[in-house]
């Protein structure tokens, strides 16, 4: 039996680029024999960026919506709040103390700030130190990460190996990063990676209205209608092929190549596109988000069950520390 964990940030709403290259893969995985899933909502990670605990409470709603809207089945994976399980705070202690400075210091989420540590928090320091407790604390054999995410797992891995050296035993199984083949990058509306930390999202749960706007601000080059156009060089025909199926996709693409054509009219069948693939999942969504006790329930059931298997993991911990 593998057990495989992934987190999403409580940061926002969770965009298109979350759901295809985080949401939908993991709720596939879990649906595999022989695989127990841990679906957790990074709350405590949401701090070293986001000050605002009402916000926080919000965007882990938000979350939390998404993924059941998706079809996550609460009663068959472990689905939980990462700050209901407090446990893992203490197993993070456990490892800062076993954690060399040099490690978090060349640690890209660190590294990538170092040119203005003012901004730079303990927190997002030991941001990898958390981020192994959350993977340690469960003995989980496989965490689904995008590429940017592998030294993560890498230095999981490390202070598993080095904690298991030194307690005599293997107190921690040693997690490896699971990397989805297909490699998928969803470009955001301005054509870099689609981030939060960018601010190029598209929040897919947005009234139509507010959606509409979103997507017609997409940058594109400035070919007029008339003109041929290179559908892959342009961020609405990348973003359109990821979602359509192949007949969708070469009529958009023909009708780049042969011109009479404009962005507008593309960014138009984006736009309608979402809202065909996406209808019942933006009508759950926003039943939850009009239902927060129907989310309190649904993550309370996998609370429970990670608090049993965080406690007995400490539990071991704690034995070997002589605490």
């Amino acid at each position: 039996m593998s057990r495989i964990l992934t987190g999403i940030q409580s940061t926002n709403v969770p965009h298109l680029g979350n759901i295809l290259g985080a949401i939908l893969p993991a709720i596939e995985l879990s649906k595999k024999d022989n695989t127990e899933s841990l679906f957790f909502i990074a709350d405590f990670h949401a701090l070293t960026s986001l000050k605002n605990p009402t916000l926080i409470k919000e965007n882990t709603m938000a979350v939390a919506a998404a993924w059941l809207a998706f079809g996550l089945d609460s009663t068959k994976t472990i689905f939980y709040r990462q700050s209901k399980v407090p446990q893992v705070s203490e197993l993070t202690w456990y490892l800062n103390c076993y954690t060399p400075y040099p490690m978090l210091a060349n640690a890209h989420s660190f590294k990538d700030k170092g040119d203005r540590l003012s901004d730079v928090n303990v927190g997002l320091f030991t941001y990898p130190v958390l981020m192994a407790a959350d993977i340690l604390l469960y003995d989980t054999n496989l965490v689904p990460v995008g590429k940017d995410q592998i030294q993560h797992i890498e230095i999981a891995a490390d202070i598993a190996r080095s904690f298991n050296f030194k307690a005599g035993k293997n107190l921690f199984v040693v997690p490896e990063a699971l990397i989805n083949d297909r490699g998928m990058l969803v470009p955001g509306i301005d054509g870099q990676k689609m981030s939060k930390s960018y601010n190029n999202f598209i929040n897919i749960f947005l009234p139509e209205k507010e959606l509409k706007k979103i997507v017609m601000s997409i940058v594109t080059d400035s070919k007029g209608i008339g003109d041929a156009k290179d559908p892959s060089m342009d961020n609405v025909f990348k973003i359109f092929k990821l979602l359509a199926n192949e007949t969708q996709t070469e009529e958009l693409r023909q009708n780049y190549i042969k011109g009479g054509f404009g962005y507008g009219q593309a960014k138009t069948a984006l736009l309608q596109l979402i809202l065909d693939n996406y209808k019942e999942q933006r009508i759950n969504y926003n039943k939850f988000m009009a239902n927060i006790s129907a989310l309190e329930k649904e993550l309370a059931i996998g609370e429970v069950k990670a608090s049993k298997i965080a406690n007995e993991k400490l539990k071991q911990i704690r034995e070997v520390l002589y605490f």
